[in-house]
């Protein structure tokens, strides 16, 4: 007889915080089209946090959420810029 063995394979991983870092690197590229910029921004923003509090429980996939989470952070200066930008060109910032 021959004996068999078996291998468990832990796959938890963090797949919020993943989304949240691809999110907030695409709000970098794609923050100054107005609408679409701000959602990504916010999403990034929110499934990084997510992500983190998560990472916390699964032990796992704490990088990627704290990366989105940074890259949120400065994307959401670049959405500021952008809309300043958008005001001042309309002439509608005092």
């Amino acid at each position: 007889m021959s004996e068999q063995t078996v291998q468990i394979v832990d796959n938890r991983s963090n797949g919020i915080g993943t989304a949240g870092f691809v999110l907030a690197l695409l709000t970098l590229f794609l923050g100054w089209i107005p609408f679409i910029g701000w959602v990504m921004w916010l999403l990034g923003l929110v499934f990084s946090a997510m992500g983190i509090s998560k990472a916390k429980k699964v032990k796992t996939g704490m990088g990627l959420s704290v990366a989105g989470l940074v890259i949120s952070l400065i994307g959401i200066v670049v959405v500021f810029v952008v809309a300043g930008a958008l005001l001042t060109i309309l002439g509608l910032a005092m």
